[in-house]
């Protein structure tokens, strides 16, 4: 995590304190994702999420992408950041990665700390049971959301997007955040991949 970040994240609360190609089965040969709309087609593409209804998120943590599928075709990505300490499945709290497994999107968040946060169902009973052997806290809060919002810290939203930064959450662009809340449902699995 670079240094320049820290001092944000901290006030924050999202840093711990000092003490490729995975979806090619799902796209023909020859066909590109759906990328991020341009801010001109918003309205639009937000009454299409309403419309579309994704039965599964996955997150590719290499590629740091988030792909809405539905029937089995990626129809939007979204570039994503991460845990700052993105690579393995979260252990414990305060570890700064990002979980991989199978879970689902369970709860919604329309304010606080960033704008629009949906939940994601870590830890799940094999998570806790890991985390009890090596006798340590699973953590838990682990969110798809926005930016912190826009009149603080403006100076650096185009910063936050480039680098992983969370506690272990998902970290979208605001525009990508209002698509996936209008294009998922609570209990839509969500599939974290290395």
């Amino acid at each position: 995590m670079p240094a320049r970040l820290l001092p944000l994240l901290l006030c924050l609360g999202l840093a711990a304190s000092p003490s490729a190609g995975a979806m090619s089965f799902l796209v023909k040969r020859g066909e590109e994702p759906a990328v991020e709309p341009s801010p001109e087609r918003a309205a639009e593409v937000a009454a299409e999420y309403r419309r579309l209804v994704a039965d599964l998120v996955v997150v590719e943590k290499s590629e740091r992408r988030l792909y809405l599928v539905k029937d089995e075709r990626p129809v939007r990505s979204y570039p994503v950041s991460l845990g700052f300490a993105p690579t393995g499945h979260k252990e414990r709290e305060g570890d700064g990665r990002t979980p991989e497994g199978r879970y689902v999107l369970n709860w919604r968040k329309a304010s606080g700390n960033f704008y629009r946060s949906i939940h994601i169902s870590y830890p799940n009973a094999e998570d806790r049971l890991r985390a009890a052997r090596l006798g340590v806290n699973p953590g838990g809060l682990i969110m798809i959301h926005g930016q912190p919002p826009p009149n603080e810290y403006s100076d650096l939203q185009d910063l936050l997007r480039d680098e992983d930064w969370t506690q272990g959450c998902i970290a979208v662009s605001n525009q990508a955040i209002d698509e996936i809340w209008a294009a998922t449902r609570n209990g839509t699995p969500i599939e974290i991949r290395p």
